[in-house]
Order: C-alpha cells, then structure tokens, then sequence
C-alpha cells in the first residue's frame, strides 16, 4: 500500500519544486517581507521534507562514512583528498549551513507560522511535523558546528543578520518545541488536517510522527550524558514517558515516489548511479571500503559485509583502502577493490533511510545502560541484540534473524553483551556498523562525545587529530560578519561541542 501511494505522489511533488517558498538567496537577503511567496503547508511539506532528506543522504553521509573510516579513496583517483588530510576550510561542506537555512528551515517556518485566510482548515499536523523535522536538523547543526542561528533565524526580511544563540540554549529549546509537537498532534481537533501523501514519510500517520519526536529527544538526551545533567534528563524522559507515544517501531524514511529518471532517483542512489542508464556516477567508482572497516567485518565473521561492500571487479575478493592520497598503484585502484554494496545500493525507487530502527534500539540500549530507562542490563542487552538483529534485517542479509543471533553469540569484545566489559563501547561499535552507509554522521559525533569505537586510524597525512566540527561557511561570515563567532582553522580539531 506504501508503495503505491509513494508511486501517485511523485508527479506532485516535483510539480511542487517549481512553487516552493524556497529561493535561491541565501537567509532571504532579498525577499520582500511585504509581498511573500503564495504556497500553503500542503504544497511546501513535501518539498521541505525532500529538501531535507536529500541533504542527508548524500553530503552529510558522505562526510559521515570517510570521519568514521567506513569508506576510503582508490590510488588511481585524485578526488575526496581533504578527507585524507582533514584539511577542512569555510568553503568545505557549506551546503550543510546553507541548505538548512535558505531551504528547509525557511519552508518549515513558513508552515509552522501560516494560518488560512478563510479559517476554515486547521494545520496543527503540519505544523507538528514541521516542529519534529527542524528538531532533528538544528541537533545536527548545533552538533557540527555550535553555536547557530535560532531565536532571530528564518524570519525573511525582518532580519536578515541573526544574532547566534548558545549551542545549550538551542538544545534545550528543540528538546521543548519536540513535546509542545507532540502535543500538538496528541491534541489537535478531530477535523485537523490530515497531511496524507504530502506526507512523504509516514503518510500522515500522526502516531509515528510522535514516536519519531520521542525517539529524537531521547537521541539528544543521551547526547547530554557528559554535562552533569542527570536530574534534567531524568524529568524529560519522564515526560516522554507521560505521553504514552514510545519510540520508532519502524525505521523512519522518506519517499516521495522516486523513479528510475533525471532529478527523481532516490537521493543516496543517485548520488552514485546515473538515472537511465544505470552507470555509475564518478563517485561511484571513486568510493571504495576502507581496509579498517573490511577488516573489522572480515575478522568477526559479520555476513553484513557483502552487504555493505561488493566484491571487487577485478579478482573478486573483499579488499579495502587505507585512507591516504599517497598510495600504492598497483592492487589498489578501484576496480581491485570493495565499492558502496547491494545493501545500501538497491534500487533508483529505495527509500531514503533518515533514522533506522538500529539506530533507536541502540539509542535506548545506550539509555537503559546509563540508568536513564528502567531494566537494567537485561533490558540493555535486550535492546542491543534487538538492535543489531535490526541492522541485519535492514541490509537484508539472508536469514536475518538467525544470522545476527549466531554473530552477536560470537565470545568476542563488543559483539557478544556477555563478553564486552564497557557496554557503551560495545554499543558504539555495533551502532558504527549499523550506520555504515546510512546515518553515517551520528557515528562521527558518537566518536567524539564517546571515543568509540576505539582505535579508528587516522590519516597519516592529517595532523594526526580527526575532526570535532566544521567552520561556518565564508558565504555566511561574509553576510553576517557581526555575529558569526570569531573561528580559525584548528577549530576543527579543538573546539569540542559543549555536551562533550
């Protein structure tokens, strides 16, 4: 049923792209506050919900799997060097700032503040929805990059230089918007819009989108373990508990109805696959396993790696790459070695994962082992078998269940619960798995708040430190000189986020 609603909504969504609030001018520079664009919440959610399911699936999981060492760079290609040397400047990855602003926190704005002229429709779903989806993004911002635009942001032309509010501050206020949506869709009136197939994630089932906002504060929650904040998680778990929504109970993904042609492939897919014909983009061929990750899944015995990887074209072995832009050339270019697998490359019409239900299970298994959920360390281990036997399912590993079963009975560190004496690192290191080639960014920013998985390489040619965060875009500093927070470069390797 899914699918077929999936397949009638994807005319009118990409209809829809040509009637957006979006504007190419970056934090509405130049847009008329007296004459704004004409839209309605039902034309502009699919498209900011597309808008921002694209941007995750490709730059964000890209730079994700290369921090995390999922995936390397072959000899015979000179592309993707600056995630060998970290090197990174304000002019790396500035669509993650830019696309969220001038996109989807513009065209969530506007449905959160649009009311109908005659009266007669009530929005409260929409707007809901629109509250949960901006949580989810300003957690990565403010997890990138710190301190960020909100309380003056998205206002169109009333400011058009907000000022940067304290990273903190901005968890704590997403954490709050995210029980005031659930209660708006706990509480709206029975004739409340229904958002339907504009709906591209659950197709207007309300009860997901509370267990999603649920499952999202429980994410930042956790991510507060360092700060000292124990009674404060404590009393917003609580409430999450008080409204009766519980967490995912099936992955969250996005599909608007994509299809095998130009600009309607699956975001993920098309970032390596052209539409047509089949190739494969250059990406696609200059995207290879990293030698760490083949190794770790070849040494555990883990039946996920023919998923996550394919076998080479030349030889057929599973073979990865360090990463490094110096390397040798014969056995290492890419057609000798692993490229993105089967389990993550299906189709041009996949759905585009944006949190798994591995994801959730280790969240609360990571939850319950703090102390913050009751159970215990039955109920941890419960949790993160659960987890794990979700990630083979997802990548579709032949016999799921039982496959995950005799892996995680495996008597080796950070697989089997028994035999792991530090369960977050256990815990991290399966959820690292789990993401590869998915959320691959919440990896990056598990390994910075906890150091796991340990012993992760680090590119020789770097400065022998990984990444803590990104700059603000040039395009931002040059238009918001007066509030963008003073940076330079070593910030990326010093300046840790504030729950570290």
């Amino acid at each position: 049923m899914k699918t077929i609603k999936m397949k009638k909504a994807i005319l009118f969504l990409f209809a829809l792209a040509l009637i957006s609030v979006s504007c190419d001018e970056f934090l509405d520079v130049n847009d008329n506050p007296n004459n704004p664009s004409i839209s309605t919440p039902s034309l502009t959610l699919p498209v900011a919900l597309e808008n921002f399911s694209a941007l995750n699936a490709r730059t964000m999981t890209y730079l994700g799997n290369f921090l995390v060492v999922n995936w390397a760079t072959p000899s015979n290609w000179s592309a993707n060097s600056i995630y060998s040397r970290y090197d990174f400047s304000a002019d790396d990855f500035s669509n993650i700032f830019e696309t969220s602003y001038v996109s989807i926190f513009k065209d969530l704005t506007y449905i959160e503040s649009y009311e109908d002229p005659t009266g007669a429709i009530d929005y409260s779903n929409y707007k809901a929805i629109s509250k949960i989806v901006k949580g989810f993004q300003y957690q990565l911002l403010v997890d990138i990059y710190g301190d960020v635009p909100y309380s003056e942001a998205n206002l169109r032309g009333d400011n058009t230089t907000p000022k940067y509010d304290d990273a903190e501050t901005i968890y704590k206020a997403v954490i709050e918007d995210l029980a005031v949506a659930v209660d708006l869709i706990q509480n709206a009136p029975d004739a409340a819009e229904n958002p339907g197939t504009q709906d591209t994630f659950f197709y207007g089932d309300m009860d997901h989108w509370v267990e999603f906002a649920n499952t999202i504060k429980l994410r930042m929650l956790v991510r507060l373990s360092n700060t000292g904040q124990t009674p404060y998680i404590a009393s917003e778990i609580a409430e999450i508990d008080a409204n009766g929504g519980g967490y995912i109970t099936t992955a969250v993904t996005s599909n608007p109805g994509y299809t095998n042609s130009t600009d309607k492939q699956s975001p993920f897919w098309d970032y390596f696959v052209l539409p047509v014909t089949g190739i494969q983009q250059n990406r696609g061929d200059y995207t290879v396993a990293s030698e760490y990750a083949m190794n770790f899944l070849t040494n555990s015995n883990d039946p996920r790696r023919d998923r996550l990887y394919k076998p080479a074209a030349t030889g057929g072995a599973y073979k990865g790459a360090v990463q490094s832009t110096v390397l040798p050339g014969t056995g290492f270019t890419s057609n000798d070695l692993s490229k993105v697998g089967p389990g993550l490359l299906i189709s041009a019409d996949q759905d585009q994962i944006v949190m798994s239900m591995a994801e959730s299970l280790f969240i609360q298994a990571e939850a319950t082992t703090r102390g913050y959920l009751a159970g215990g360390d039955i109920a941890a281990q419960a949790l993160y078998e659960d987890a794990i036997e979700a990630s083979f399912t997802q990548l579709a590993v032949p016999n799921a269940a039982t496959e995950a079963q005799t892996y995680y009975g495996q008597d080796l560190v950070n697989i089997s619960w028994s035999s792991s004496p530090n369960k977050i690192a256990a815990i991290m290191t399966q959820k690292w798995v789990a993401l590869n080639g998915t959320s691959s960014i919440e990896s990056w920013i598990d390994l910075t708040r906890t150091g796991f998985p340990a012993n992760l390489p680090i590119p020789a040619e770097s400065a022998g430190s990984r990444p803590v965060r990104l700059l603000y875009p040039a395009s931002e500093v040059s238009r918001n000189i007066n509030n963008v927070p003073t940076q330079g470069v070593n910030d990326v390797f010093t300046k840790n986020p504030f729950w570290k």
